[in-house]
């Protein structure tokens, strides 16, 4: 024996006849409200996705920043040695910094294109508030 399916419940007008114009307020006041906490609680969960974004993108620079110094002091000064046996230690010390100036450039680069992507801008939130004019008037 198989069960019909139930149709979708409809959008069931409550009766407001009997209902003061106090009474009415009210609900729409409490449905305002309602409305209003959620919209909020909506921007909260998109800012705080972006701010991890934005963690994750300046975390992502610190890290090159500190690798960074890391490698230039103890490269630096093994390649300084190393070039210093075959050309003047002047020159070869010039050359160290403008490879790990690149280097530098490269990260730089890589970290701000990730900043780049951060939308502060709560958008969901933003479209669902411009919808509420509509509904207070009735439009859809």
């Amino acid at each position: 024996m198989t069960v019909p399916p139930t149709p979708p419940p409809q959008a069931e007008h409550p009766d407001v006849a009997d209902a003061s114009v106090g009474e009415l307020l009210g609900n729409v006041s409490r449905d305002l409200s309602t409305l209003l906490r959620q919209e909020l609680a909506l921007a909260k969960a998109e800012l705080k996705v972006e701010a991890a974004k934005a963690g994750k993108g300046a975390g992502m620079l610190s890290g090159a920043g500190v690798a960074g110094l890391m490698v230039l002091v103890f490269l630096s000064i093994a390649l300084w040695a190393g070039l210093a046996n075959v050309m003047d230690a002047g020159w070869a010390g010039l050359i160290v910094a403008v490879v790990w100036a690149a280097i530098g450039a490269a990260l730089y680069s890589a970290g701000r294109r990730q900043l780049r992507d951060v939308n502060p801008k709560p958008e969901q939130t933003a479209d669902t508030l411009k919808q509420v004019p509509d509904a207070l008037k009735g439009h859809r």
